[in-house]
C-alpha cells in the first residue's frame, strides 16, 4: 500500500472532510485516559485542523484484531508497552503506510533505529513526545523549534517517580517512607524497579541523544544508577554544603565524542533544575546559540502522558516533524569528569585526617570544601566533602584506597556534583 498523509487535505468549505481515523493499540490507563481526552477534545482540533479524530479501533489483550485495527486506521496510536509485540505492530504499520504514535520509552530506546529507518522508506511520521518527559515538550523542541541547532548538551529530571522521592526524603524520610508514599499516591508503581534503578531514565535519556546529536544511541549504551543505595544523611550534609540532590539524565558533546549518562546528582541552588521538586520533571538544553531552555511539567500520570500523545496526534495532523535523519558516526565516551561529593565514617583518632589526605593528594584529589562532625563517644567521624572535577576512574581508584585504610569504618560513598549555578 503506498504511503499516505494525514495531514489535512484541501477541500471546498462545503464539502465534510473525512474524519481521522485513529486505531489504538492498549487501553490501560494511559489508553483510556487517552480515548476520553480525544473524545473530548475533538470538536476543538476539528475547528482548528478541519478534521475530526475518531477511534476507530481498540486492541488489548482480550479483543480487537491488530489487521482489524490497522485496516480502519490512518494514524496507530500505541500504548500498550513492551517492546513486543508493540515492535512488532508497528513495524507493520510505518510499513504499511500510516503515520505512529507511541509512549513506548523502552521499544524507542531499544528499537528506534529499526523503526525510524522504516518510517524515512515509507515517508510517514513516527511522533513519540510521551515517551520521554510526560507533558514537557521537549522532543518537539528538538525536532522542530531548534532542528537546525547545533546542541551541546541536554540534562534533566526525566523520571518523576524518582524526582517526588528524593523531594520526601530530603523532608526527612527515609528511602523506604518516601517510596510507600510515591506508591499510595500512583507516582511509583508496585514494582518500582525501573524508576529507582534508573533503568527508565536511560531509556529516556537514549532518546533524547538521538535527537540531539543524531547519534543512535541504545539503551544498553547507557550507564545508569538510581537512588536506592542513597541515605537520609547524605542530603542532610549536602544542605549544610549548600547542595541538593536530583537524580538526573545527561548527554552531551566531549570534543570529538559523546557521553550520556544517568546518574544522582547534588546541585547548587543557583542550577534550574535544583527547584524542581515532587512529582514533575524538567529538562535543560544548551548551545551556544540559545544559551540555555529550561522546561519543566508534569512527568507522570495518565492524563499527563495522555495529554502529550494528543498533542502529536495534532502534530501529524498539521504536518509536523518527520523522523530523525540518518544516524551519525559517533564514538561514546565513558570516563567523564565530574566534581564529587565524598562520605567517609572513620575513626576518632590522632592522624586519620592525615591519612585521607595523603590518599587524596597521592590520587591528585582537590578539596573544594569540607565538613567534619563527631558521631558521638565511641561512634567515630564522619568527614564529608566536596572535591573539584577529577576524571571517574581517578575517583575509583581513590575510593579503593581509602577503602584500605584501617581508620575507615565503612565504604565510602560518592555521589557527583554540578556545579553550574546559571545564576
Amino acid at each position: 500500500m503506498p504511503a499516505r498523509s494525514s495531514a489535512t487535505p484541501a477541500r471546498s468549505s462545503a464539502t465534510p472532510a473525512e474524519p481521522l481515523r485513529v486505531g489504538l493499540l492498549g487501553h490501560g490507563t494511559v489508553g483510556s485516559a487517552f480515548a476520553a481526552l480525544l473524545d473530548e477534545r475533538a470538536a476543538e482540533i476539528e475547528r482548528f485542523n478541519g478534521r475530526r479524530p475518531v477511534i476507530t479501533g481498540v486492541l488489548t489483550r482480550s479483543r480487537g484484531s491488530f489487521d482489524d485495527v490497522l485496516a480502519d486506521a490512518d494514524i496507530v496510536v500505541e500504548l500498550m508497552g513492551g517492546t513486543e509485540p508493540a515492535r512488532e505492530y508497528l513495524l507493520a504499520a510505518l510499513r504499511a503506510g500510516r503515520d505512529v504514535v507511541s509512549a513506548n520509552k523502552q521499544l524507542l530506546s531499544q528499537h528506534g533505529e529499526e523503526l525510524f529507518e522504516v518510517a524515512r522508506e515509507r515517508d510517514v511520521r513516527l511522533r513519540f513526545e510521551a515517551a520521554v518527559a510526560g507533558a514537557v515538550p521537549v522532543v518537539r523542541l528538538l525536532e522542530e523549534s531548534l532542528a537546525a541547532t547545533p546542541i551541546e548538551r541536554i540534562h534533566g529530571i526525566v523520571n518523576g517517580t524518582t524526582n517526588y522521592i528524593l523531594s520526601e526524603m530530603a523532608r526527612g524520610s527515609s528511602y523506604e517512607q518516601a517510596l510507600a508514599e510515591a506508591q499510595r499516591k500512583g507516582y511509583a508503581e508496585a514494582d518500582p524497579s525501573d524508576d529507582v534503578s534508573g533503568r527508565d531514565a536511560a531509556a529516556k535519556m537514549a532518546i533524547l541523544a538521538r535527537l540531539a546529536f543524531g547519534v543512535p544511541v541504545h539503551l544498553d549504551d547507557v550507564p545508569y544508577e538510581g537512588i536506592e543505595h542513597l541515605q537520609a544523611d547524605d542530603l542532610e550534609h549536602a544542605r549544610e554544603l549548600g547542595l541538593g540532590l536530583k537524580l538526573i539524565g545527561a548527554a552531551e558533546r566531549r570534543g570529538g565524542a559523546i557521553s550520556v549518562r544517568v546518574h544522582p546528582a547534588f546541585l547548587y541552588a543557583g542550577h534550574p533544575l535544583s527547584s524542581v521538586s515532587g512529582p514533575f520533571n524538567a529538562i535543560t538544553v544548551e548551545s551556544e546559540a540559545i544559551t540555555e531552555i529550561t522546561m519543566s511539567g508534569p512527568g507522570a500520570g495518565g492524563l499527563q502522558t495522555a495529554s502529550a500523545v494528543l498533542g502529536d496526534v495534532v502534530s501529524v495532523m498539521t504536518g509536523g516533524a518527520r523522523p530523525p535523519a540518518p544516524p551519525l558516526a559517533l564514538p561514546l565516551l565513558e570516563d567523564v569528569k565530574s566534581a564529587f561529593y565524598l562520605h567517609l565514617d572513620v575513626e576518632d583518632r590522632s592522624g586519620v585526617l592525615a591519612a585521607v589526605t595523603r590518599v587524596l593528594e597521592e590520587q591528585e584529589v582537590s578539596i573544594k570544601s569540607f565538613v567534619q562532625r563527631g558521631r558521638g563517644a565511641g561512634e567515630g567521624v564522619r568527614l564529608v566533602m566536596v572535591v573539584h572535577p577529577l576524571p571517574e576512574s581517578r575517583l575509583q581508584q581513590a575510593l579503593a584506597r581509602l577503602a584500605e585504610l584501617d581508620s575507615v569504618r565503612s565504604a565510602p560513598r560518592a555521589i557527583r556534583v554540578i556545579e553550574e549555578e546559571f545564576l
